[in-house]
Order: C-alpha cells, then sequence, then structure tokens
C-alpha cells in the first residue's frame, strides 16, 4: 500500500504594501505599510503626519479664547470635550472656579459627545465590515438629534467653540433640556433596537470575535486608554481614578469586556453609551440655577507656570500641557493625543490575521486620523 504524501508546502516570498495615504477605512488621511503572507499580515507599520496642521504651534500665537476653535479640530468627532479638556488645563493655571450650573452643562455636553462618538464608532463598523452604509447611516439619524442639541445651546452644529475657561460661553435655551430629556429617552430606545438588530448577526460574529485580541498586559504597556483599554477587561477610567468636575455626584458603572476582541470593543461602545444616558438623565434632574461663567476669566492672563488637566474624552484619556509666561496667549501647549497612543498597539492586534481582518481591526480602535497628527 503505497504511503499517502505530504501535502506540499508551497514556498512564497512575503510582499510588503501600502495601504493609504487615503482612508484606509472611514477615520481619515492615514497609511500603513503592511507586509503580507499570501493574506496573512506578518508586519505592519502605521505611517502618520499626512493630516498634520501644527496646531500645538498655531495656539502660541493665539490667545487662549482664540484657540478654542483649533481645539474644536483636534478631534472634529468630539468638539466639545476637547474643549472640556483644554479648558480644565487653563483653570488649573489660572486658578479659576467654574460654576456649579456650568459643571452640570459641560457634563451633559461632554456625556452626549460621548454617545455621539460611539455611535458613529459602532455605525461605521458594519461599513467596515462591508455592510455599507445602512447600519452606519441608521446610527447617523440619531446622531443628528445630538447636533440639533449642540446647536440649540452653542449655534453650530459641527465645530462649538461653547465651554471656555471658567464655564460655559452662555446658558442653556429655553426648552433645551425638555427636548434633551426626550432624546435621551428616544435614544435608549434605539441602542436596545440597535443591539438587538446588529450584535448577534452571525456574519458579523465570525467576522468579530477573536479578531484583533488586545491582551490586558499589552494594552496596559501601550499606555492604551478608553474604552479600547476597558474593553481587555481593565477597568480605567479618568473620571473614576482621577475625578474632575462632579461626576463624582453621579451613580454609574465602569463597564468592561472579558476577551478584548473586535466584538468587545462593539460592546464596550454599546454598554458605554448606556452609561452615558443615565449621566445625562441624573445630570438634568439636579440641574441647579445661577452663573455660568466665572467672572475672573473675562480678562484671561494665567500666571507664569505650568500645569496639566485631563479628562476621559470618548476616545480615551485626553490630556493638554500649558506652559504661561503670564501672557495671553499659551508660551507653549502640547496635547496628549488618545488616538496616537491607542494606534500603538495596532500591530500587536493585526499580526497573523488576514487583510480584510485589518481594517476591521482598525476600525475598532474608532481614531479620529485628525487627533492623531494634530
Amino acid at each position: 500500500m503505497a504511503a499517502i504524501a505530504e501535502p506540499r508546502r508551497l514556498d512564497t516570498e512575503t510582499v510588503t504594501i501600502n495601504i493609504g495615504p487615503h482612508h484606509p477605512s472611514t477615520h481619515g488621511i492615514f497609511r500603513m505599510l503592511v507586509t503580507l503572507d499570501g493574506e496573512t499580515v506578518v508586519d505592519l507599520e502605521p505611517k502618520m503626519g499626512y493630516l498634520h496642521r501644527g496646531i500645538e504651534k498655531l495656539m502660541e500665537e493665539r490667545t487662549y479664547i482664540q484657540s478654542m476653535p483649533l481645539v474644536d479640530r483636534l478631534d472634529y468627532v468630539c468638539p466639545m470635550t476637547n474643549e472640556q479638556a483644554f479648558c480644565v488645563a487653563i483653570e488649573k493655571l489660572a486658578q479659576l472656579e467654574v460654576p456649579e450650573r456650568a459643571e452640570y452643562i459641560r457634563v451633559m455636553m461632554a456625556e452626549l459627545t460621548r454617545i455621539m462618538s460611539h455611535m458613529m464608532a459602532v455605525g461605521f463598523l458594519w461599513n467596515e465590515l462591508g455592510a455599507t452604509f445602512t447600519p452606519m447611516i441608521y446610527a447617523y439619524r440619531q446622531r443628528e438629534f445630538l447636533q440639533d442639541l449642540f446647536e440649540m445651546a452653542s449655534g453650530a452644529r459641527m465645530f462649538h467653540n461653547y465651554i471656555r475657561p471658567g464655564g460655559v460661553v452662555a446658558d442653556l435655551p429655553s426648552g433645551w433640556t425638555e427636548r434633551a430629556a426626550k432624546t435621551v429617552d428616544s435614544l435608549s430606545r434605539f441602542l436596545d433596537e440597535f443591539s438587538t438588530l446588529t450584535a448577534e448577526n452571525e456574519i458579523f460574529l465570525a467576522r468579530t470575535v477573536d479578531v484583533g485580541v488586545l491582551p490586558p498586559d499589552v494594552a496596559v504597556n501601550c499606555s492604551v486608554t478608553g474604552p479600547v483599554l476597558r474593553a481587555s477587561g481593565v477597568p480605567y477610567d479618568v473620571r473614576r481614578v482621577e475625578p474632575y468636575s462632579i461626576y463624582d455626584r453621579f451613580e454609574w458603572e465602569v463597564p468592561t469586556q472579558p476577551h478584548g476582541d473586535t466584538y468587545d470593543r462593539y460592546r464596550q461602545y454599546q454598554a458605554e453609551m448606556q452609561q452615558s444616558l443615565s449621566i445625562v438623565r441624573q445630570a438634568l434632574a439636579g440641574l441647579p440655577e445661577g452663573p455660568v461663567m466665572d467672572d475672573k476669566a473675562r480678562r484671561l492672563r494665567p500666571p507664569a507656570g505650568e500645569a496639566y488637566g485631563r479628562i476621559e474624552s470618548p476616545k480615551g484619556d485626553l490630556g493638554f500641557f500649558i506652559v504661561s509666561e503670564g501672557g495671553a496667549e499659551p508660551y507653549r501647549c502640547r496635547v496628549r493625543s488618545t488616538a496616537q497612543i491607542n494606534l500603538t498597539a495596532l500591530r500587536h492586534m493585526v499580526i497573523g490575521h488576514t487583510l480584510q481582518d485589518l481594517v476591521i481591526i482598525f476600525g475598532s480602535l474608532n481614531p479620529t486620523v485628525a487627533d492623531i497628527d494634530r
């Protein structure tokens, strides 16, 4: 009886290709240098800088208030939280006290921004899976209701320029709280429906479970933060570990997931949106009357010194380091970009997976490339 021959292994050479610089998925102008063995990723090198605008340098030539529109454009998906992080650093430096009503308004704006960002993350992930546009537009429709609230308060749908050092630029208009309450109720029903429709989809499970696993030790060593870190089972949240604003007045949880794969990151975004809705409801119920701006902020000239302020933005730990020489503009400003640091774990997550998985894994990190390059 003839012996059965072992299948012959086909010897091939690896191929290195460029993906980008254009939309490697749907998150901005980004380039990846990818080495493939067949369709399997064996190495990856992110190439950053194609959307660099010199924002940190531009801020040195502008007053703190004039820099707010630049801050809005760092991560253009989350302008309100960009503004809040910048103001936290300025307020430490200038020793400003934010009025209580303004703190409640900031918390509501920040949590609504978190919901908006996470909603785009789960919607776009379906695009990257190949289910082009229908789930994404479904999520986008709800995003418009949040944009309506931002426009009522700030006058702008995109770059709000609303949160200012010492408070917020103006009080909420008449009818805002009632409309916000209705929007929150509507969003709660939408999130339940969206989860029912998508989370147990057979194709979705096949494409995301055990794909792009980020172990907790690798995540911590790479300084990953935000929902990407918490999806790996690490309950780290700046709102809890270094409380700011009035988050300690509300009851909410820091959800985590057990495995750190793409599916867990998807579930993490959904779980965090539910927590944000709970915080907004509590803030609406406890919103006090009073001023919305510290009068000392009218003529803003922080004393010479330096300060670092950070918040838990929708993408993770966002910080601003400011150096002042006592003038009306910062001597130096440096941004700790969440998206840039989270991307340092991408290589660990994609090696051994196929090329089509690479786009999904990248998308599950939910980066905004403008925030990476600054």
